[in-house]
């Protein structure tokens, strides 16, 4: 493999400290969009599991600022844009509110809602500010919308194109009505849509106050400066990548009807200072709601690209431009008409881990193993006590791969994600359900130099007869990879207890109606590792012991080192076990 070349460092062309300024405060805004929908959201999946994303673009819609959000989100933030401007063009009129959720019109999956609103000052457009939200119903065959084995989109719940929510300020009607008629909890969706718009108003206040600071058409030329500087960095850093191409194809384990291998392949061509990334070899659109639009695999490349990044860059619409994607209509990595895509996450997951193990082939030393392959989704939908409907969304989100230079995390959401796990607190005193079980899972991670994450374990008990519980998980079959010698992550596993003791095992994928007093269990995949075990420092591997998360036998059989139950290393006995490993 060819070294890594040097490269000149990027420096943008207008005053460096005004261009940083300027920078700090489009992120600060966006950072407050992100601060008023968690205050103000009334779902948990949106305010406690933090599924949603805020942006702020300029009059182009131009990415100039994102806040610490949903990265799958952020990146198709351009198509969005870019389907919008084609609609409204030139009739935007100040206090418009726009909103989308239709695949097939710049959106992702009917689940996620694009309120988008025009910051006009005197008279001139001058940007605009971008909110996306998981909202936990939207109609559909099911409590949820989102199912796996839903077959097209009309199954999937209200389809909305651009249309305006507000015009000129005041709320239009007609759209509300439609909203709410095909909602089975209408006022928790309004409720996250005003947590939108009031985002969408906080922004709208703040540019409206930094164009007034610098002017407008200095703003939008620092803005346009920002932008270029960031495809400079990016650019740049991509020069220092050894040329060439590497192919890897990752597997998704379901169609989201059957238990079948749905092959994701990814190609990645270094060329210069691009990136080209080439799917067209993944498979064709399954039965199920696993076909992802374009816009949304878009997101995906650009994540995997920007992590493997060792520099800082701003979050702007530059990132992207450094990278090309290719797709093909009709796979699973470009769904057409009238596939369904509700549950499309996990094939974003999927196509993540398949550009990084491509990746891999390239720059080893900067990409991770596969982490648990995406946090898994349970939704519980029934009528509660007294009559209530209630929709309970769980992200159950869990663990990173191995890297070069450290263990993959325990614990915490897949990095493409950002969401939440909902504290067990709020699940018990706001729905019907009881968690009986949440922890980390001995013996999961991948072996490595570097461990891969634990899987999360979670277990629910319902408490309402007749409860719709729809689940997407994956890894059941394919274990997350590990890379560098390194060993994969443990698989995942889906158990329902019924009341009279008997144990059935479910597929990773599936829609069903569980009663009272069931238990469903679940457990996420490992972290894969990242390099040979037996190089991993004994010192680690009993502290690993020392706080549960490898028991004694899996330090020898797995790492060759000995231990007691304290974690205290048999250096003498260690080193003779490894020898003979070695040898063998």
């Amino acid at each position: 493999m060819a070294e890594l070349r040097e490269a000149p460092v990027a420096a943008p062309a207008s005053d460096p400290v005004t261009l940083q300024v300027v920078a700090n405060a489009l992120q600060s805004i966006a950072d407050e969009m992100a601060t008023t929908i968690i205050r103000t959201a009334h779902s948990t999946v949106v305010r406690d599991g933090m599924d949603f994303s805020s942006a702020l673009c300029d009059a182009q819609g131009e990415t100039i600022a994102q806040a610490v959000s949903v990265p799958f989100h952020l990146g198709s933030i351009p198509t969005a844009m870019a389907s919008l401007l084609g609609h409204y063009g030139d009739s935007v009129r100040r206090g418009d509110v726009f909103i989308m959720n239709d695949p097939f019109d710049g959106g992702m999956h009917l689940q996620d809602i694009f309120v988008v609103k025009p910051v006009h000052l005197d008279g001139a457009l001058i940007g605009w500010a971008v909110t996306t939200a998981h909202h936990g119903d939207v109609g559909g065959r099911l409590p949820g919308s989102s199912a796996c084995d839903n077959t097209e989109i009309f199954q999937e719940g209200l389809r909305m194109p651009w249309v305006r929510f507000y015009a000129e300020g005041s709320p239009v009607e007609e759209v509300h009505k439609l909203i709410e008629a095909n909602m089975r909890i209408p006022r928790m969706t309004f409720g996250d849509l005003g947590a939108q718009v009031a985002a969408c108003s906080v922004a709208e206040r703040a540019l409206q106050a930094l164009a007034t600071r610098y002017g407008a058409d200095r703003l939008a030329r620092l803005e346009a400066e920002l932008i270029d500087y960031t495809e400079r960095l990016v650019r740049q850093e991509i020069l220092t990548w050894p040329d060439g191409g590497a192919t890897f194809t990752d597997y998704l384990g379901s169609d989201g009807i059957d238990s079948v291998d749905v092959p994701i392949t990814a190609t990645i061509t270094i060329e210069g200072d691009e990136v080209t990334a080439d799917l067209t070899e993944s498979a064709p659109m399954v039965r199920g709601s696993l076909n992802s639009t374009r816009s949304f695999v878009l997101a995906c490349v650009y994540q995997a690209i920007r992590c493997a990044l060792t520099l800082e860059v701003p979050n702007t619409a530059g990132a992207f431009r450094p990278v090309r994607v290719l797709t093909k209509p009709g796979t699973v990595a470009e769904v057409v008409m009238p596939g369904a895509s509700s549950m499309r996450g996990v094939t974003g997951f999927r196509v993540l881990d398949a550009i990084n193990g491509a990746l891999a082939q390239l720059i080893p030393d900067r990409i991770p193993a596969a982490g648990e392959g995406g946090n898994t989704l349970a939704i519980f939908g029934a009528d509660g006590p007294g009559g209530d409907r209630f929709v309970f969304y769980e992200l159950i989100v869990g663990t990173w791969g191995g890297t070069p230079t450290w263990d993959g995390n325990d614990g915490l959401t897949n990095p493409a994600s950002l969401a939440g796990n909902i504290p067990i607190e709020v699940a018990e005193s706001e729905f019907p359900i009881v968690v009986e079980r949440y922890g980390l899972v001995p013996d999961t991670g991948g072996a490595g130099e570097h461990r891969g994450g634990l899987a999360i374990e979670r277990v629910w008990r319902c408490l309402t007869p007749e409860t719709s519980l729809i689940v997407r998980s994956d890894r059941a079959d394919r274990p997350p990879y590990g890379l560098s010698s390194g060993r994969p992550g443990a698989t995942s596993s889906n158990l329902l207890l019924h009341p009279d003791g008997t144990r059935e095992t479910l597929p990773a994928m599936f829609s069903i109606t569980i009663g009272e007093g069931d238990v469903y269990e679940h457990r996420t995949a490992g972290g894969g590792g990242w390099g040979d075990p037996l190089t991993r420092d004994p010192g680690e591997v009993g502290a690993d012991v020392a706080n549960g998360k490898v028991t004694v036998a899996a330090a020898r059989d797995s790492y060759a080192v000995v231990v007691d139950g304290d974690g205290v290393v048999d250096e003498a006995a260690t080193a003779a076990l490894r020898d003979e490993r070695r040898r063998a």
